[in-house]
């Protein structure tokens, strides 16, 4: 068994809690930032997507370049570019950077952000596009030969281009969504199914319901499951939960003020968030404040679920049991990142990570 670590990066200093730092671009930022995450022992950064964000491919190049073994998942929503365009740019980051690309599809929950760069089809025609354009990936990625297409959304004659993933198996596919259509979509197509941390009970029936749309869609293997937190760290269980506490304070001060790729927004009286997954994580918040070993909601509640938001709080070894408790149920990537996005990946490295590999490997032994 192993376990996959992902961590986040940015351009610039940002959080919930904290007001950005610099310039949209800061390379220096960029640079220390990702080599934080190599040195803390994380096997891949996400990096994100946003109608307003520098253009994350070009910033998975620069990283890379300052880093040796990282992996990078650079978010990607299907649409506004052709697939075969996406096929050969992703093709030629994997090259180089020597096999360390990987791609997170998100076919897009929120309309207002989607029409910034121009997309006006509504949400099942979206999930459509997403399963033509992922079949037309896979299948250029693996011919050796001219291919042709002609579907609902895209059209192309003798495609045949010179760069493929450096694996066989091409480049994987990390796939977001809590809908009905995501779930099938992402069921089909994903290397990696990715969720958002909800309470174990809601996971895992998340989980059987991928493993039955794979099946579905006549897959002899499912995706693998990864799940996101953000946790929060303390010296004991006190300071942890003192420490969450001001995390809140500072969210709800700020909010609708303050962002990160996933920051607060405020609704209008009445409004309610569109986003399944945001759905999801507020009806936990609803439903309680702490769940299970130490799953903590106030953080969602506050920025309206905007993103993965819910917390996992206590000591490093309280957490790492809580995560422990998720690859239980079959989970097998971990995303984490911080409120103090670059302290937060530093103190994982130091303090939680090897907790879980330990643990991991000492089952592995027996």
């Amino acid at each position: 068994m192993t376990v996959e670590f992902i961590g986040m990066i940015g351009a610039q200093h940002v959080s919930e809690i904290h007001a950005a730092e610099g310039p949209a671009v800061n390379p220096a930022f960029l640079r220390k930032f990702a080599q934080a995450h190599e040195a803390a022992g994380f096997d891949r950064v996400l990096i994100g997507y946003g109608s307003s964000s520098p253009e994350n491919t070009q910033l998975a190049a620069y990283a890379a370049a300052h880093t040796e073994r990282l992996g990078f998942l650079i978010a990607h929503r299907p649409g506004f570019v052709a697939p075969t365009l996406a096929a050969r740019t992703f093709a030629t980051a994997d090259h180089l950077t020597g096999g360390r690309i990987a791609v997170h599809v998100i076919t897009g929950g929120n309309d207002a952000d989607q029409r910034r760069d121009g997309d006006y089809l509504g949400k099942d025609e979206r999930y459509a596009r997403t399963d033509e354009y992922l079949e037309v990936l896979r299948r250029v990625w693996a011919a050796d030969e001219p291919v042709s297409h002609e579907g609902a959304h895209y059209r192309f004659e003798d495609y045949n281009a010179a760069v493929r993933p450096v694996r066989q198996s091409g480049i994987p596919l990390y796939f977001g969504g809590s809908s009905e259509a995501a779930l099938r979509v992402g069921s089909k197509h994903a290397d990696v199914f990715a969720m958002w941390g909800e309470p174990l009970a809601q996971t895992a029936e998340q989980i059987a319901a991928v493993r039955k749309a794979a099946a579905e869609a006549g897959r002899a293997e499912p995706p693998r499951i990864s799940v996101s937190f953000r946790p929060i760290l303390g010296a004991t269980e006190e300071q942890a939960w003192e420490r969450a506490h001001r995390i809140l304070d500072r969210i709800n001060s700020a909010r609708g003020g303050l962002a990160s790729f996933t920051g607060p927004k405020t609704l209008n009286p009445g409004q309610r968030v569109a986003n399944v997954g945001s759905q999801r994580l507020l009806a936990a918040a609803e439903a309680g404040e702490l769940h299970d070993r130490a799953l903590w909601t106030p953080t969602a509640a506050a920025t309206n679920a905007a993103g993965n938001s819910t917390a996992l709080v206590g000591t490093p070894e309280t957490v790492a049991a809580a995560l422990l408790d998720y690859v239980d149920i079959g989970v097998t990537t971990l995303l984490i990142r911080g409120y103090d996005p670059f302290d937060d990946a530093v103190d994982y490295g130091r303090e939680l990570i090897p907790l879980v590999r330990q643990e991991i490997a000492r089952r592995a032994a027996a």
